[in-house]
């Protein structure tokens, strides 16, 4: 006969949402009896078959250690951590920036105890505002911000650290994969893939961008209204570092907003990667592209690669952006059999690049495992146009960005869940049952995921 085990608090979900969420309970409250749920494994356990040199490509893992695990889709990124509203998230729909900008310190406050980096690039230095100045004389608007750069290779240190600071003050449970929510009285009761059942009097969801179509789903089957978000596609850039240095020399993370003339279509610049590595990675069985950077100079490339992402706001009847995303990927994987790798000459031309071709490329692809083809077979022509439009006016402010041998991988997705109806202390309309991070909908990125994950641990240490 199954026994139930009951806690004060479970968080579904290892990212950095519900690290931080945990992190602060335990601070505020430490009596309070606290799980941590996640379908992945713990940060020494996750091993990706490709980064181990097992494979040269993804072989669809049921679990995927690149997504899921402690530390969730970030603890393998490059560890950007951008001090700001304006782009990262949807915090301040709930709750005035100046509260969002102390969480947001205070999360790195944490970080720094923990061994991040306390130097920064400057938003206000003379070579920053003449940036933004020769950016907006091309139509190209420079989000600034005060960013940090953690590297691939510090972010996973300073994760095993609070790894092993919270694993003595807070019940961890690895390969538990979530089947359902349910009310039970006053609390919830959580079903496990396996049958078995815990309690809780408050439940914080961090499903993580891995866990947003499952969360999507059960709020569906509780009552909880969705709120539909954007879907972002487009496709990862990679070219010589040296086309993009006097940018990134200055202010490294730029976040260049460009609206297309054709269409009217807002296109941005995405995780950029100075001297990095172009990555695949899986979400729920397809593959995607994604960048890393480290700060160590023995570990960097001669190219730099960015994302370029074209932002679609649908209306009713729509409501399934996460699928719609999937669907999307889903073709390039069709045609590659994973990632695909298209010159952009060959694009512009109508030529597929062939393996022939992409050898007589003289930028080099980092991620060798990606297969020649045509982009223009996968993504959408209204995509495809604001991306190449997108290219021509980065050319403007950085010669050779529209180069012959500029490389574009795709696709490359950004899988924002749709947005549940939350209270200004991101409650759902069940009481104490919460909702925050990227799989929520609320936010897309380390900060302000970090920031979610304080703010509901203050509010659920006050009520309980």
């Amino acid at each position: 006969m199954n026994t139930t085990t009951r806690y004060d608090v479970i968080i579904i979900g290892c990212g950095e949402a519900g690290i931080f969420a945990g992190y602060e309970l335990k601070k505020l409250r430490p009596e309070l009896r606290v799980l941590v749920l996640d379908q992945g494994e713990d940060i020494y356990s996750r091993r990706c078959p490709i980064v181990a040199g097992k494979v040269d490509r993804c072989i669809n893992c049921p679990v995927c250690a690149t997504m899921c695990g402690f530390g969730g889709a970030g603890a393998f990124s490059d560890g950007k951590f951008n001090f700001t509203t304006a782009f990262g998230g949807w915090l301040t729909d709930y709750m005035p920036a100046g509260e969002v900008m102390d969480l947001i310190r205070y999360v790195d406050s944490v970080n720094v105890r923990f061994g991040a980096t306390t130097e920064c690039y400057s938003t206000d230095s003379p070579a920053a505002r003449a940036l933004e100045k020769r950016a907006l004389e091309h139509d190209l608007h420079l989000l600034q911000a005060q960013c940090k750069h953690l590297g691939t290779e510090n972010n996973l240190k300073i994760l095993e650290r609070l790894y092993e600071y919270l694993r003595e003050r807070i019940d961890f449970r690895f390969r538990a994969a979530v089947q359902h929510i349910d009310q039970v009285g006053e609390g919830y009761r959580l079903t496990l893939a396996g049958g078995e059942t815990l309690d809780c009097a408050a439940l914080v969801a961090a499903p993580g961008r891995s866990g947003a179509e499952w969360f999507a789903g059960e709020c569906k089957r509780l009552g909880i209204h969705l709120i539909n978000n954007q879907v972002d596609i487009g496709v990862r850039v990679e070219l010589p570092a040296k086309v993009f240095e006097h940018i990134t020399d200055v202010v490294y993370e730029s976040k260049l907003v460009y609206r297309t003339k054709q269409y009217g279509d807002s296109v941005r610049t995405f995780c950029m990667n100075p001297y990095g590595h172009v990555v695949a990675e899986n979400v729920e069985g397809i593959n995607t592209v994604n960048g890393h950077s480290y700060s160590d100079p023995a570990l960097r490339s001669e190219n730099t690669n960015f994302a370029l992402l074209v932002s679609n706001k649908f209306t009713e009847p729509f409501n399934e952006p996460y699928r719609y995303g999937k669907h999307i990927a889903s073709l390039s994987n069709m045609l590659a059999g994973g990632v695909l790798v298209q010159r952009f000459g060959d694009l512009v031309k109508g030529i597929r690049t062939n393996a022939h071709r992409l050898s007589q490329s003289y930028t080099r692809p980092t991620l060798t495992a990606a297969v020649p083809g045509d982009l223009s077979l996968a993504l959408p022509k209204r995509q495809l146009d604001d991306i190449i439009e997108m290219i021509y006016a980065l050319d403007k402010l950085a010669p050779g960005t529209a180069n012959y041998d500029t490389l574009l991988y795709g696709a490359e997705v950004k899988f924002y869940s749709s947005r549940i109806e939350l209270s200004n202390e991101l409650e759902t309309p069940m009481r104490n049952f919460f909702a925050i991070g990227d799989g929520a909908g609320t936010t897309r990125g380390l900060a302000q995921a970090g920031a979610s994950g304080i703010k509901v641990a203050r509010v659920i240490a006050e009520r309980l």
